[in-house]
């Protein structure tokens, strides 16, 4: 459209557009458009990480795989640190504390190396989840996909580390004449739950630790407070029994996820480690544990997803 002024100049005007008056937000809800890395809603979420499980399961493999690629002895060292820590544990609470108090001497350092093993995987998956967003941001601000990936991909790692470890565990059931048995079947839904439970972990301390990196400072010294109180190294019971402790006081120690999820796998394997060590309602505590944690922790990253990497 166009018109002359006043001086003989002729000006071009635009036609007027259906979308004139409309607001932003009209505008996009018109033409189909979405803010770019908006949140998706909980289904959706659900489903584009299914779509990316084979990524998630590749990065955890490669991750694993690099995590010892500059030391001589390689993967060794996925067996021999949680192995070495068993060792330092022994020498320190089994001989110097006397901490074997209420477990039969034979059946003690089967004990102590499934405690260490079965923490370790609680205890990695947490500090790998509070850097999982803060130590990858790189990849977060230059890829689209579900956050959460990282997180449960890091869990997925330290679930193939205690796979490892579980082969060397073995060999010391039997090195203390421990020999397979249909109990042993127990082990994997123990570790399914206690997966569960550590990835619900690993996503609450994942958007955690990307808003507060110091986080990842401070949790070493939770992380060995949670594994003084939970029995790694003696039993709660027996323990809390000199000190005249009130009963429920070990009930409440040992519903603690990480005690339970030790107990449940030494219940498991070791033959003389009987139902009268565990607390009352051991599975059903287990399993609660796994779901609360599981489902809260999945919905407290997902409603930060559109935050991840920014700022």
């Amino acid at each position: 459209m166009s018109e002359t002024t006043h001086d003989g100049s002729v000006a071009v005007t635009a036609a007027p557009s259906p979308d004139d008056g409309l607001s932003p937000a009209e505008l996009a809800a018109k033409y189909g458009l979405s803010v770019s890395g908006a949140r998706p809603g909980l289904f959706e979420y659900v489903r584009q990480l299914w779509s990316r499980r084979h990524f998630i399961i590749a990065f955890s493999q490669a991750k694993l795989t690099a995590q010892y690629s500059q030391a001589k002895l390689g993967q060794v060292w996925q067996v021999a640190t949680p192995l070495l820590n068993a060792a330092v544990y022994f020498f320190i609470f089994g001989l110097l504390l006397g901490a074997r108090k209420g477990i039969p001497h034979d059946i003690y350092v089967p004990f102590l190396v499934t405690g260490v093993f079965v923490f370790t995987f609680t205890q990695s998956s947490v500090m790998a989840g509070v850097r999982a967003i803060s130590g990858n941001l790189g990849l977060v601000r230059a890829l689209h996909f579900p956050r959460a990936s990282l997180p449960i991909s890091f869990a997925l790692q330290q679930l193939q580390q205690l796979l490892f470890s579980m082969i060397v565990l073995v060999v010391v059931m039997v090195g203390f004449g421990i020999f397979p048995a249909l109990s042993w079947l127990l082990v994997l839904p123990a570790l399914v739950l206690q997966f569960v439970f550590n990835t619900g972990l690993a996503l609450i301390f994942a958007r955690a630790g990307s808003k507060t990196p110091d986080l990842a400072q401070l949790m070493p010294f939770v992380m060995r407070t949670w594994m003084y109180a939970s029995g790694v190294m003696f039993s709660i019971p027996a323990m809390l029994a000199d000190k005249n402790a009130p009963g429920w006081l070990a009930d409440v120690l040992q519903w603690n996820p990480a005690s339970l999820y030790m107990d449940l796998i030494r219940f498991a394997m070791i033959d003389d480690y009987g139902s009268s060590y565990l607390p009352p309602h051991v599975w059903a505590f287990a399993a609660g544990w796994a779901v609360l944690i599981g489902i809260v922790g999945f919905i407290y990253f997902w409603k930060s997803e559109e935050r991840y990497g920014r700022g």
